[in-house]
């Protein structure tokens, strides 16, 4: 019971000096930020802390599923997997060999692709005797491959957390090493830029293929999704699903995937910070090592399709033996809007845990929904999105029961200003959220690659704050009214098969 007793001690004293921790340590931080930047246009944000000799690496790559063109969407996701496979120097039992082997395998997946797309005219003996040879010399290329080399020189000099993650807008790659380990993660990292070595490419897209259909063809809420998206997009890419088109994703050849690759992953269209028991001159003298022999290339031109403002409501049904499932979008500014902050002061009011709007209307008191929540930036941030709303509605209760009961919850926010304590109660959590992800060297190393390259400029982390307190009971009901129409808005749901 005291122990219990002091953990709410210590966090109401944590909470309660969190804003003045927050305003003048958030001054130091910044000042300790260091920027290094190579000739060829790459840029390291490097903040030390020396508490712990450990440190962490986030490399933020200003490509998505936006930045593909038709024909090859799910590109930036496989070619996330490839950047794992290693290089001419990791991944290899003899490059030399393996390099032969692979540009076999090349030609027999071109020939089996051209019989593949002859439209019904292809000869079925002659496909039989193509994937066969395929297949054979696939193995013979596996012959010379070092699985999982990448990887494991990570683990056993006792790196943590190895992961990357693609979206719309972005692919990330991170991890955690020793302090004593920092050129081992020069040396990997900029490798797998400079010479990558696109091994195990047919393999990694049938794992892609697999992804999409246990996630979508296969999943009814996520059949929803893309049917979601595409009706509320009729214009930007994000209509596109990150996970790619199936047919693309069948013909996309391994000349596609490095045309991606050089026009994408230059210099200038990468950010990388690094967090933790680092010095920034050691920093810059192994970067320009490492990174600086990458050779530099004009950053891609941003995405020009804008998405036309939306005159009329849309509805997508989808019919499925499922549970019900309802979503709504309501079209917004991307992250860098002046109201984003407000967005996010919505959110909280009406989808943080049990005491928020949305739980308590849905689930606790009308017992409609067994989950319901509203958040801002969905499917992305970079750009103009939606703010969407959700419901699962409970046994014998409708989508459209839940679809009332939120726009009875709309409602109130246009009409009805937040109480001084519930908006002071958002922004203190807002505060605790915020210092809390900083608190790690990858939450820190996240939110400098996110403000850098989102919105314009790292130091937008440090502005956070203020952004957060200046947000009024007024401007709640402005945005609002503005944004939650019924002709901004799309509405998608599942429906169970009779």
């Amino acid at each position: 019971m005291k122990r219990i007793q002091l953990v709410l001690v210590s966090l109401f004293v944590f909470v309660l000096s969190a804003p003045v921790w927050a305003q003048d340590g958030f001054k130091d931080i910044e000042k300790q930020v260091v920027e290094v930047k190579l000739k060829n246009g790459l840029k390291f944000l490097v903040l030390p802390r020396h508490s712990a000799p450990v440190v962490s690496f986030h490399t933020y790559v200003d490509v998505g599923s936006v930045n593909e063109d038709r024909g090859i969407t799910g590109l930036a996701h496989i070619f996330e997997h490839l950047a794992f496979k290693g290089t001419t120097d990791v991944g290899t039992k003899d490059y030399k060999k393996e390099k032969s082997a692979l540009e076999v395998l090349d030609k027999a997946w071109k020939a089996l692709r051209s019989e593949e797309q002859k439209n019904g005219r292809a000869d079925s003996t002659k496909l039989a005797e193509l994937q066969k040879d395929f297949d054979a010399k696939q193995e013979e290329a596996s012959k010379w491959i070092e699985n999982n080399e990448f990887g494991k020189a990570i683990e056993e000099n006792g790196g943590v957390g190895l992961n990357a993650s693609t979206s719309s807008e972005v692919t990330q790659y991170f991890y955690s090493l020793p302090s004593n380990k920092l050129e081992l993660w020069f040396s990997l990292e900029s490798g797998r830029f400079y010479n990558p070595v696109f091994r195990d490419f047919y393999k990694e897209k049938n794992v892609v293929m697999e992804e999409r259909r246990m996630r979508s063809e296969s999943n009814p809420m996520g059949k929803l999704l893309e049917e979601f998206i595409a009706t509320a997009f009729k214009a930007h890419p994000y209509r596109d699903p990150v996970v790619g088109h199936m047919s693309d994703l069948k013909a996309i050849s391994k000349d596609d995937a490095i045309a991606f690759f050089k026009k994408n992953y230059v210099p200038s269209n990468i950010v990388i910070a690094i967090v933790g028991d680092v010095e920034p001159k050691e920093i810059q003298r192994l970067a320009e090592i490492y990174f600086g022999r990458i050779p530099a290339a004009l950053k891609p031109e941003p995405v020009r399709t804008i998405e036309p403002p939306q005159n009329s409501e849309r509805r997508v049904t989808l019919r499925e033996q499922s549970q019900r499932w309802l979503l709504i979008g309501y079209k917004k500014g991307s992250a860098s809007d002046p109201d984003d902050a407000v967005y996010d002061a919505i959110t909280d009011l009406l989808s943080s845990g049990r005491t928020s709007r949305l739980y308590k209307a849905l689930v606790r008191d009308k017992k409609i929904a067994i989950q319901a929540a509203g958040f801002s930036g969905f499917p992305g941030q970079k750009y103009p999105n939606l703010f969407l709303f959700y419901a699962l509605p409970s046994q014998g209760h409708t989508n459209e029961e839940c679809l009332a009961v939120i726009d009875e919850e709309i409602k109130k926010l246009k009409t009805e200003s937040v109480s001084d304590e519930d908006l002071n109660a958002v922004k203190t959590r807002a505060r605790v959220n915020l210092i809390q992800s900083l608190s790690s060297n990858s939450g820190m190393a996240t939110q400098l690659t996110y403000n850098e390259v989102l919105m314009g400029d790292w130091h937008e982390m440090f502005k956070a704050l203020e952004k957060i307190n200046g947000v009024k009971a007024e401007d709640v009901k402005r945005v609002a009214n503005k944004v939650f129409t019924d002709n901004n808005r799309t509405i998608g749901t599942i429906e169970p098969v009779k």
